[in-house]
């Protein structure tokens, strides 16, 4: 298996898609529901037809997961791909400009290659297995801050906070407490690759889908990242709970998760 080659077939679909995204950007004619506070755009469908095109002209016999298609398919069995074609589509409906490609590929449900583009800024982050991640070409890794005091955070909200938003926003509460800060920017995938470039030391979330975390767990994790649940368990992209971070402040962090109800 050539996973370089897998990771360029990666890239280029990113690209490509960034394309369609930036086309559609401030030119949305139309924005569906899939529910209360999850939108899907026409930008979104045709990114995943892109992607989707590109990837079987070159691997025919491999499984793609997507988004908008095929989301409900076991992620465990032979080559697969996972694909977000449009990971932060409530901002980009708004034309805030922090939202992603995210194409990762797997083989029997082992992360071997991930890329997140964000189109607006032109940042390409990109990784394989046991070959380290970067950021447009440059080796990346995590922030070296031994404190959650002195740790900057991220997080997001599931879509069904409004049916019982106490959990959440305690977890919020006690993290803002304790950290110099918490963001909430609306693209697991990028807030991923931001651990894993140092920008952020933690990062926490739940109710995550696959396609929104797999490429971005790679890109932590080959980056130095520590990546689990909220137990400590190592994470994988079907679990509903994700923390990861720098690897310094992840007990103390998981601890004051574990603490709320």
């Amino acid at each position: 298996m050539d996973l370089n080659f897998i990771k360029n077939t990666a890239v280029g679909a990113a690209y490509r898609s960034g394309e369609i995204l930036r086309s559609h950007l401030g030119n949305l004619e139309q924005i569906n529901k899939k529910g209360p506070k999850d939108l899907v755009t026409a930008a979104d469908l045709a990114s995943e037809k892109q992607i989707k095109e590109t990837i079987r002209e070159k691997f025919p016999g491999h499984r793609i997961i997507a988004e908008e298609s095929n989301a409900g398919e076991s992620v465990t069995e032979g080559p697969t791909w996972i694909i977000d074609p449009l990971d932060g589509t409530t901002n980009f409906a708004h034309q805030l400009p922090i939202f992603s490609v995210s194409i990762a590929f797997a083989q029997n449900g082992e992360l071997k290659a991930g890329v997140v583009f964000n189109p607006v800024t032109g940042e390409l982050f990109a990784a394989t297995h046991g070959k380290g991640a970067e950021l447009n070409g440059r080796a990346i890794k995590i922030s070296d801050s031994r404190s959650l005091s002195e740790s900057l955070l991220v997080t997001g909200f599931p879509y069904d906070i409004r049916e019982d938003a106490s959990p959440y926003m305690e977890k919020f509460s006690k993290c803002l407490a304790e950290a110099i800060g918490v963001r909430r920017l609306g693209s697991a995938a990028l807030d991923l690759c931001f651990v894993a470039c140092g920008r952020f030391e933690g990062f926490w979330e739940e109710k995550l889908k696959p396609w929104d975390t797999a490429a971005g767990t790679l890109i932590a994790r080959e980056a130095g990242a520590l990546v689990t649940d909220f137990s400590g368990r190592p994470y994988d992209i079907c679990k509903k709970e994700l923390l990861a971070t720098n690897g310094h402040i992840h007990e103390d962090l998981r601890l004051l998760l574990a603490q709320t109800s």
